[in-house]
């Protein structure tokens, strides 16, 4: 089993008890609801069967937003190069005669020349007119235009709410039906994710920001920052943005997300050949590899799972690449890693050394019965003054022959079986004044000891912080 997870739309071929176990199984750790897709009462079921087969097992409803789609149409018109089709924001018509988009103003944004691209930018469209509610185009690819198919206008500002009625509804919905995780389409700001957690109004559904737009791109690391995980969708971002780049936009993504520590979905057409193979084409197993290389958190299978013929060969497939990926991955951290030795104090010197340079550590504590720990920080030279701290009154004066470190001798005996002296010490030296509200104290010294086992904590406190915590006073005793 790999570390890369696998996120799986539930649709027709998928939601099925039997087939949904032997796809977990196989690899799938989140269940993906695509809510654009389906009423309400299917996936009120949908989540039944899921929470009754698999109880532990995440789930993510996408919920349609800002997302501008075809309505569900009772005719899905084909087209030649050059024919005219005519969209609408009148949704009463059925696609026969005209082709409605879920989108009301649509209309009021669009001119001639514009450029309209439906399914993920399969199908392309020239704007000729704008008659009413009516928007004729002619069609610049053929093919056949389906229901709940997305519409992009790249780089034409359409001025939709943050949150519309719908999504108020959607998110009401999300929250009865206990999803885990609700996916927003075509987030560009901090302020975004924000008004949608104010709807939510508790810590759950957690909040899948998605980033398909440049102006996602342009706000990422707020968005980063806020939301609770990202999903590169590639289709929409393709689109909107450039298809060239869409690959590097990844990788910028990703790397925003890590600061935060935020988990990456890469999604669309991970193995889109496998909707209708066995097989997958090498450039779809390259994509997989180069996602889990990039540092995703999963990959995401769309139609392979929801309505595809190899449902469960394509997450057989997935995992066995990410797995393979991932020891390639671990090989080359391995090579990287840098050489500081092979014990724990070792490890631990260099460890402190890096977060002293790296942060605005005003102090370190050296909590020490022996001297061992102060000694294997001094010998990195660390522009902090040492603190060490010991319950032995003669090794405590000894300390101080240590470079850059003041020796101080704690008549509190240090525990064995827990590790509050911790705690206690930072607040004998507090009391002391030897540590003011100011300081940001690295500190350090052995938890649970036995022989050979040293200097295997680290924690680091603002000094404000733990005297508010745990109610210190200097007038009490």
């Amino acid at each position: 089993m790999s570390r890369t997870g696998i996120v799986c739309t539930i649709g027709p071929r998928s939601l099925d008890d039997s087939k949904l176990l032997s796809m977990w199984k196989k690899g799938m750790t989140v269940a993906r609801l695509n809510g654009s897709h389906n009423n309400l009462d299917w996936h009120s079921n949908a989540v039944k069967i899921i929470r009754d087969t698999l109880p532990e097992l995440p789930i993510l409803l996408d919920i349609p937003g800002r997302k501008i789609r075809t309505t569900q149409l009772q005719h899905e018109p084909e087209f030649k190069i050059g024919e005219q089709i005519i969209l609408t924001t009148d949704i009463t018509y059925k696609g026969k005669s005209k082709v409605p988009v879920n989108y009301e103003s649509l209309h009021e944004f669009l001119k001639p020349n514009h450029i309209i691209l439906a399914d993920d930018g399969t199908l392309r469209f020239t704007v000729n007119k704008v008659e009413g509610r009516d928007i004729y185009c002619e069609a610049n690819t053929e093919g056949k235009l389906k229901s709940a198919k997305g519409i992009n206008v790249p780089f034409v500002p359409l001025n939709i709410p943050e949150v519309t009625p719908k999504d108020e509804l959607m998110v009401e919905f999300a929250c009865n039906i206990n999803v885990d995780f609700i996916g927003l389409s075509f987030v560009e700001s901090a302020a975004h994710i924000t008004a949608f957690k104010n709807l939510i109004g508790s810590s759950s559904p957690r909040i899948v920001a998605k980033v398909e737009n440049q102006g996602g791109l342009d706000k990422v690391n707020e968005i980063a920052r806020e939301a609770d995980a990202i999903m590169v969708d590639r289709g929409d971002l393709s689109v909107e943005t450039s298809l060239f780049d869409v690959a590097l936009f990844q990788k910028q993504i990703i790397n925003a997300a890590s600061k935060f520590g935020r988990p990456v979905i890469i999604a669309t057409e991970m193995l889109h050949t496998m909707i209708e193979n066995p097989f997958p084409t090498k450039a779809e197993v390259s994509d997989i590899t180069n996602a889990v290389i990039d540092g995703c958190a999963a990959t995401m299978l769309s139609g392979e799972t929801a309505v595809g013929d190899y449902p469960q060969e394509a997450i057989c497939l997935m995992n066995s690449v990410a797995h393979s990926s991932e020891e390639f991955v671990q090989k080359k951290l391995d090579l990287e890693a840098p050489n500081v030795g092979d014990t724990i104090p070792e490890v631990m010197g260099e460890a402190i050394k890096t977060l002293c340079r790296a942060l605005p550590i005003t102090k370190i504590v050296a909590i020490t019965r022996s001297g061992f720990a102060a000694r294997m920080i001094a010998v990195h030279m660390p522009t902090q003054p040492i603190i060490a701290v010991s319950d032995d009154a003669s090794a405590a004066r000894s300390f101080n022959l240590f470079p850059g470190t003041q020796g101080v001798y704690s008549n509190t005996p240090f525990p064995k079986e827990n590790i509050n002296h911790f705690g206690t010490t930072l607040e004998m030296l507090w009391r002391r004044d030897l540590l003011v509200d100011q300081d940001l104290v690295l500190a350090t010294g052995v938890t649970y000891p036995h022989t050979g086992n040293r200097m295997n904590a680290v924690q680091i406190n603002s000094i404000s912080h733990l005297r508010a915590s745990l109610n210190w006073d200097k007038n009490k005793s």
